[in-house]
C-alpha cells in the first residue's frame, strides 16, 4: 500500500493527532465496508518529515483504540528523506492459517 500523506510544514504546524486520524481514515478506505479485523497499521515516517515519532505514536495507539479499529497497533518504520505513508495494513480475516 503506497497512500502517501502530505507534511508540509512550509505553511504552518501540522499536528501529530491531524496525521494519525488521516492515517485512520487512509486504512478505512482501504479496508472498504466488509472491513477485516486490523491488527497493525505501518506508517513510513522520514527522519526530515518534520514529525515527532513518538507524538505520531502515542495519536495513533489514542485512534486506534477506538472503534472501528478495537486496537489495532501501530508501527512506526524509520527512514531516511521526508516521506510520509502508510506502508502497509495487516488485517486478520478470521481465516486458518496454512
Amino acid at each position: 500500500m503506497g497512500a502517501s500523506l502530505l507534511a508540509s510544514r512550509n505553511g504552518g504546524v501540522m499536528h501529530e493527532m491531524s496525521l494519525a486520524l488521516e492515517i485512520a481514515r487512509i486504512a478505512e478506505v482501504k479496508l472498504g465496508d466488509a472491513a477485516p479485523q486490523l491488527v497493525t497499521v505501518a506508517v513510513d515516517v522520514g527522519d526530515s518529515a518534520g514529525v515527532e515519532f513518538s507524538s505520531l505514536e502515542f495519536c495513533l495507539e489514542a485512534v486506534f483504540a477506538t472503534p472501528p479499529f478495537a486496537g489495532a497497533k501501530p508501527q512506526i518504520i524509520r527512514c531516511a528523506g521526508d516521506v510520509l505513508r502508510v506502508a502497509y495494513l495487516e488485517v486478520d480475516d478470521g481465516g486458518t492459517e496454512n
